[in-house]
Parts: structure tokens; sequence; C-alpha cells
């Protein structure tokens, strides 16, 4: 293959994992589902590909529903083992972040509601509102038919409702979230925790070490800020599991303020806090390794802001 060639693959590269991306809510998944798309447009002959633009969309996306699709991960997510992979801001595959509808549509919320479509559903869904393909083009990449593509929208979005929770936060900001948080958490007392949290504040957790068989759900403020608190008491225990004594830092995940835990530069946790106006309306913990991998990646590529915690 040429240089030309292959540099037309990469400058849709980004666009094409976040696409694969937010249809698969796995950073693996869509590295890998990228890389096949990489090997039909190697293996194509591209004299009678019209647009390699849309030719490459076209595959991503089908290869993407089929990994949906397979028994892998229908069972997996049967289980209620899967959630999302979280990605640090600025990380190219959270994709286009224009409106407040794409930045939204990559939240980890929208990506486990997306669970209650059909693949064909969360594709329109996805190629509709993050990237703006109009529906003439998205029944060409799914080879439906136009009604057809406006018919599965409207489902999905009436599916996915979720209460409007602010996804324009910046480093500052998430900050002083993250750190009004930790101290509620260390201070001992729920009551502190259960302040800053909604009325209908919810909480999902892979456990310790991301070692949980099934995803711990708490489903009231008070069983949330119970286990947080919990979670931030140390001991010796957790200190072995951590491998020592890790710092904390508040970072933006996927929109969202987020409580970052590491070991010099292993990430070993986060918990991201989603917001409704003032005060936190969920709370999602990610520690399992294979979840954390992209994100892994990125931080140790940055330079960090000064930790909340040195050394907990």
């Amino acid at each position: 293959m040429d240089t030309a060639t292959v540099a037309r693959f990469e400058a849709s590269r980004n666009r094409l994992a976040s696409i694969a991306y937010r249809l698969l809510g796995s950073a693996a998944d869509a590295e890998d589902t990228v890389q096949d798309a990489f090997l039909r447009w190697q293996a194509a002959d591209r004299d009678y590909v019209e647009v390699p633009e849309a030719w490459l969309t076209k595959i991503v996306t089908n290869l993407a529903l089929d990994r949906l699709r397979s028994a892998k991960a229908r069972h997996e997510r049967a289980v209620g083992a899967w959630m999302p992979e979280p990605l640090l801001d600025g990380d190219p595959m959270l994709g286009p972040a224009d409106t407040v509808e794409q930045r939204e549509s990559v939240s980890l919320a929208v990506l486990t509601l997306m669970e209650r479509l059909s693949p064909t559903e969360r594709a329109v869904y996805v190629l509709h509102e993050a990237f703006a393909y109009r529906h003439a083009e998205i029944a060409d990449i799914l080879d439906i038919t136009v009604s057809a593509s406006q018919q599965h929208l409207h489902r999905a979005r009436g599916r996915i409702t979720v209460a409007r929770t602010t996804v324009d936060v910046d480093h500052g900001a998430a900050r002083r979230v993250v750190e009004a948080f930790v101290d509620a958490a260390t201070s001992g007392r729920t009551d502190r925790l259960i302040a800053l949290l909604t009325e209908d504040a919810t909480g999902i957790s892979d456990g310790a070490g991301g070692l949980a068989a099934k995803l711990i759900r708490y489903a009231s403020p008070h069983r949330l800020a119970t286990a947080v608190r919990a979670g931030f008491t140390p001991s010796p225990a957790k200190r072995r599991l951590a491998g020592g004594s890790p710092s904390m830092y508040a970072v933006v995940v996927n929109g969202c303020p987020a409580l970052l835990v590491a070991l010099g530069d292993r990430v070993l946790g986060v918990a991201v806090l989603e917001m409704r106006a003032d005060k936190i309306a969920g709370m999602r913990s990610v520690a399992a390794p294979h979840r954390l991998g992209r994100l892994t990646a990125e931080w140790q590529r940055r330079e960090h802001a000064t930790p909340l915690v040195q050394s907990w």
C-alpha cells in the first residue's frame, strides 16, 4: 500500500475511532474495529471507492454492529457485567463536542442508556446526533430506507430519556467539585456526603480493584454515601490491594468531573461524578484494568496538576 493511501486512512482514523467508541462503549473494541477497517481498506479495490470517507464510515459502523450482535457481547451485557470505558478529556476518541447534544451523547450515562437500543437504533442515533449525518446518508450506511432511519431515531430518542446533566465542565470547575467530594468523603460523616447529592442520586461500581463479578449498584443517596465513606476510609488491607499509598487527582472524564486515583503512573480507578445543577446526581466508579487501558495510556502521556491528596 502506498503512502498516500495510508495517509488517507490515517486522516479519518480519529473520526472512525470516535464512531466505533460511541457505538461500542469500549475504547479497546473501538481500536480493534478501526484496525479491522484498515485491513479492509488495504484489501479493497480502491479504484471503485468513490468517496473514501463515506466508504470507511460504512465499514466501521457495520463492523461495530457485528461486534454488538456477537454472542460474547450479548452475554456480557445480559449478565450485568458491562459498563462503558471512561476516557480523559481531550482524548480524540471522544469525538466532536461542539454542541450540547454531542457532549451529552458521549457521557457515561448516555453510553449506558444506549444499551436499551437495538444495534441499528444505536447506529442511527450516534450517526445522526453526534456526527450530523442526514437520514439519506444513514440509510446508505446501514442499508435501510430513509423512513426506517427516521423511525429508528424516533424510537432511540424515546428510549434515551435522561435528566439533563452538566457536560460543560472545565478543569477548574471539576477540581472544585471533586475537592468538595473528597473533603466530605474523608470527613467520616455520611451527612456531609448526602448534602452534596441530589435526592435521587444513585451509583454504580465494578468493585475494589474491579473484581466484582457483577456490577454493584447503590439505589439511594444514603446507600451511595455510606459506600463512598467506607471506601475512603484507609486501611492496611486497602493499601496492600493498591500496592502502596496512592494519590488522588481531579480530572474531567467523558465531560464530567472525576476523581482519579493513581499510584505512580498507574491508574487504579476513577469515580465519575454526574452533575445536575450544582449537585451530584450519579457516580460511576471504574477500577477494572481492562476498562482503564486507554485512559491510563493517556494519563501517562500528560503533565498532571497538583494532587488533591498526595498520599492516601
